[in-house]
């Protein structure tokens, strides 16, 4: 007979027995979620459901091992442990399931992700920290596989930054670096790249990180042997154990449904981690998944009878069931009893969160009836609306889709009439509109006093005798004031430390800070991101430098899905202002050329894109950054690091304002609008067009997005009657995004007298080379030859056909 260790500095047997059958409890309740849930599915008040089942109780053991102060970045199978945490309820389960869009009743996510999603609010109402070392703290999940495990290597590089580096107010945040970062992840999602990046990333900084693979054998119906050599990921991991001679991971092996095993395992690992800052990964073998992968499907299609029979034999609820009864801790009457009461339990919290999802959707359903009865007696269209207002009360459990379909349509028929209904009609669904639709678009950036957006401009000042220096030290020097008023500010990535970075902006500073705040990291940018998201997660400031903006395509997927979502998919509950540091634009060949921006702008929403065009305009974004509260990434010029610039006196606390454009040159004939590297090509062109007459008045765009707030453009436009939007980016990409918000934002149309123009790089990357630059982006002739056949095409005879 198994005997569960001492884990409790030797309770007495009737607190040990009350334990583990709270335990055993919750295992029987999260369960029962499970299989309620995949009905709610199948009889459809619920979209999706993919559960839990069948990891319950090694989710158990690692709660126990699992303190206040830690972090959890897992995915969407660990509801047993978030509820053993007392972060997760029955009602939360299936206040999820049906979507509800109150945070306090689904606190998850407010039903913006589909249930299995779970996440802990790091923030108060007002934006402000909670006390993070006085909580349980679990990272908002994402669903891409392994796309977790970046994020989890910076939740416990922080652990590490907190108890090594000094001066960091680590208040509300840590206490002396004892915290653990626990991920897991599924046997099939280990075949992912971001996976072993993650572990060789975490095998080289060790860093107090516990991971759990929950293998049952299968990723969806494909077997492990299509996805891991050797069947065994353990087996696969051998090379990374630790041993007397070097670093590594400790790894643990353990079978899913032990549950005394399980529990000594857990408190292995947590201690290892906790006290030596050594990484562990913990394999948990046999697991089983009683309902399949998820609603989509049934897993009887591709498991064979043995193999299910072999599941049913070790379900870890019932082999958790066997080991109580065998050890003599409970009768089997005992565990009936506690059984039937939980189901009870888990009826009653569906049934009454239901209720409470649909009763005010089914007032607004009161409402419109109502409103449709008094509007059929006036309306010429009576007949139809009370066809509308027969179809409105046939529905028993509406959704608010179904409830603003029929009050939408009912104002067709009211096109060419005007009465009192009719208005208060129009006023209603105005009202729905504006009290529903931030339910489901808010806190794309964060709405707070510390939104980037509302951080005040500090123009750059200059002393009389002001040299010129190159751009280079401009940063340099700002980034060494950050580090002397920020503690929390650190900055890492691929040649960043001991040389300063290949551009030289962060010289000599590794030597001045250290290297934990300065820091080299390996060739790996979905990892330096989630390095950059983590520790933002927990308090840090960190600036993550991917080497160049071509570099960034390796990392979009974590840029897009995880960081630019974090404070949206947690309703301001959480905030990962992470600045993401690279460089671009106009270098030679297909790998370098550095100007994805239309990617870059659709994909990464939730994130402020900054292209300053000189290196002051850079350090004043830097120095903005940190005193907000949203993330950003920063595109320096790559060819202006060592053009001339005038040193400002104030680095540090200069501030370039974030969505807002600057008019660099005003001029009467054309609006032209640019960023970046390009615009100071637009510069020397607008000399030449002097010459020959045109005088156009030049924007610089800096922010792209958020993009020109104040709407300048359009007051541009108004002026000239005339627009270009020059970049370098493809056809259809960044250059198609300003005309978008010119057009359609700001109207700008209605003051043009000639077509707007884009012009763009060629459709493919640049071929290499000074004539490889030439033919495929916009070149100063181009630039030239292009506003002047705008005001030939205005004025054909001051303005003759060039070519």
């Amino acid at each position: 007979m198994q005997t569960i260790p001492d884990i409790q500095n030797n309770i007495s047997f009737d607190d040990f027995k009350t334990e583990v059958l709270s335990d055993y409890k919750i295992a029987v309740e999260s369960r029962e979620c499970s299989l309620l849930g995949r009905r709610e599915v199948l009889t459809g008040k619920a979209k999706f459901g993919i559960f839990g089942d069948g990891k319950e109780v090694p989710q158990l053991a690692m709660a126990k091992a699992f303190a206040k102060g830690d972090w959890r970045s897992g995915y969407y199978r660990d509801q047993t442990f978030m509820m053993a945490i007392g972060e997760f309820t029955k009602e939360h389960f299936f206040a999820g399931l049906y979507a509800d869009t109150n945070i306090k009743h689904e606190p998850m996510s407010a039903g913006r992700q589909m249930g299995g999603h779970f996440v802990t609010h790091s923030l108060d109402d007002n934006g402000n920290w909670k006390d993070l070392t006085n909580q349980y703290n679990s990272s908002a999940d994402i669903s891409p596989t392994a796309a977790q495990m970046p994020r989890l290597l910076g939740l416990a590089q922080a652990s590490k930054i907190f108890r090594h580096v000094e001066g960091i107010n680590t208040t509300k945040f840590s206490i002396k670096g004892n915290e653990v970062a626990w991920g897991t992840i599924g046997n099939a999602s280990t075949s992912e790249g971001l996976f072993f990046e993650t572990i060789n990333a975490a095998g080289v900084l060790q860093v107090p990180m516990v991971i759990s693979i929950w293998d049952d054998e299968y990723g969806i119906s494909v077997h492990a042997k299509h996805q891991t050599t050797k069947e065994n990921i353990s087996e696969v991991l051998k090379g990374f154990q630790r041993d007397k001679d070097n670093n590594g991971f400790e790894i643990l092996r353990v079978k899913g449904w032990d549950y005394p095993n399980l529990v000594a395992t857990y408190q292995e690992a947590g201690a290892i981690a906790r006290e030596e800052h050594v990484p562990v990964i913990i394999h948990v073998t046999e697991v089983t998944q009683p309902q399949g992968h998820s609603t989509s499907g049934s897993h009887e299609r591709y498991k064979s009878p043995e193999r299910l029979a072999w599941e049913k034999d070790h379900d870890c609820n019932l082999k958790m069931r066997e080991w109580i009864l065998e050890s003599g801790i409970a009768t089997e009457e005992d565990l009936v009893k506690i059984e039937r009461n939980a189901k009870r339990e888990v009826r009653e919290a569906k049934k009454n969160t239901w209720n409470t999802f649909l009763k005010p959707i089914a007032k607004e359903q009161q409402e419109l009836i109502a409103q449709l009865k008094s509007i059929e007696t006036k309306s010429a269209n009576g007949v139809f609306i009370a066809k509308l207002k027969q179809s409105l009360e046939a529905i028993d459990e509406p959704t608010r889709k179904d409830i603003l379909s029929h009050a939408r349509k009912t104002l067709r028929y009211l096109l060419n009439e005007n009465f009192e209904e009719k208005q208060k009609l129009q006023s209603w669904i105005n009202n729905i509109f504006d009290n529903v639709q931030p339910k489901f678009s808010s806190h794309v950036f964060s709405e707070t006093e510390r939104a980037n957006t509302r951080i005040k401009e500090i123009k750059p000042t200059y002393n009389d005798e002001a040299e010129l220096v190159d751009g280079r030290i401009i940063l340099r020097d700002n980034f060494e004031a950050i580090f002397q008023n920020i503690p929390e500010a650190l900055v890492f990535g691929e040649d960043s430390g001991n040389i300063g970075d290949v551009n030289q902006g962060l010289e000599g500073l590794q030597e001045k800070f250290g290297d934990l705040r300065v820091a080299d990291v390996g060739i790996r940018e979905a990892t330096i991101i989630g390095q950059g998201i983590g520790m933002a997660l927990r308090g840090l400031r960190p600036i993550a430098e991917i080497q160049y903006l071509d570099y960034i395509l390796y990392a979009i997927q974590i840029i897009s899905d995880d960081l630019a979502t974090t404070h949206y998919r947690t309703v301001g509950k959480q905030k990962a202002p992470l600045i993401i540091r690279t460089r671009g634009h106009r270098l030679e060949g297909i790998w370098h050329s550095g100007s994805p921006m239309g990617g870059i702008l659709h994909l990464t929403r939730g994130v402020n894109v900054l292209v300053p065009r000189n290196m002051t305009k850079a350090a004043g974004f830097y120095n903005t950054l940190l005193q907000g509260n949203d993330p950003a990434i920063v595109i320096e010029c790559l060819n202006g690091y060592r053009l001339k610039e005038k040193m400002p006196n104030n680095l540090g606390t200069l501030k370039t304002p974030i969505g807002v454009v600057e008019t660099i040159k005003e001029g009467a004939d054309i609006t032209v609008v640019s960023y970046g590297s390009t615009l100071r090509i637009v510069e020397q062109v607008s000399k030449e067009l002097i010459a020959v007459g045109i005088d156009i008045e030049i924007i610089d765009v800096q922010s792209l997005l958020p993009f020109d707030l104040n709407h300048d453009i359009v007051k541009s436009v108004e002026k000239t009657n005339r627009l270009i939007i020059i970049d370098e980016d493809v056809p259809g990409g960044a250059s198609a995004y300003i005309l978008n918000e010119v057009l359609n934002n700001q109207n700008a149309y209605q003051y043009l007298d000639s077509a707007p123009k884009t012009l763009t790089a060629k459709e493919h990357r640049p071929a290499y080379g000074n004539d490889g630059d030439y033919f495929s982006k916009p070149s100063a002739e181009d630039i030239f030859e292009a506003i002047y056949a705008i005001m030939h095409e205005s004025n054909p005879k001051d303005y003759p056909k060039l070519r």
